[in-house]
C-alpha cells in the first residue's frame, strides 16, 4: 500500500512539474542588443519608470514599468505582439531580468540588455528624449 501511494505521489508530482513553463530568455551584450533591435520585427521595451524613460531611452522603445506589478503583465499583453521578439532593458539589468522572466513565462521570445541602459549610453549608443 505504501509503495502504491509513493508511486501515485511521484506521478502526480511529475505531471504538475511537466505543466510548468520554464521562463527562458537570452541576455545580450550592448553590441548584440544593437544588432537585435535593428531587425525589422523586434519590439523594443523599456521597463524603467516613466521618469527614467523621459530622461532618455533607446529610440523606438515602448515604456512599461515592471515595478507596476499589478499591471505590468496585462499591459504587456495589450501592447506587445507574441509573434514578434521583445528586446527589453532597464537601467542596470536587474529589472530587465525580472521583466524578461515574466514575459518569457507568458510565451514571448525575449532578449534583455544585460548591461542595461547605463551600459548602452556608456557605449555611446543612440538615445532619444
Amino acid at each position: 500500500m505504501k509503495q502504491i501511494f509513493t508511486i501515485l505521489l511521484g506521478l502526480l508530482a511529475s505531471t504538475f512539474g511537466a505543466c510548468q513553463h520554464k521562463a527562458e530568455y537570452r541576455s545580450l551584450s550592448v553590441d548584440e542588443f544593437a544588432e537585435a533591435i535593428a531587425l525589422p520585427d523586434v519590439q523594443r521595451l523599456d521597463v524603467r519608470t516613466v521618469a527614467e524613460y523621459s530622461e532618455g531611452h533607446i529610440p523606438g522603445s515602448l515604456n512599461l514599468n515592471v515595478l507596476d506589478e499589478k499591471n505590468f503583465a496585462s499591459l504587456a499583453d495589450s501592447v506587445l505582439d507574441k509573434s514578434k521578439p521583445v528586446a527589453l532593458y532597464c537601467r542596470s539589468g536587474k529589472r530587465s531580468k525580472k521583466a524578461a522572466s515574466i514575459l518569457s513565462a507568458k510565451g514571448y521570445q525575449v532578449w534583455e540588455l544585460s548591461a542595461g541602459f547605463n551600459g548602452w549610453t556608456s557605449a555611446g549608443r543612440e538615445v532619444e528624449k
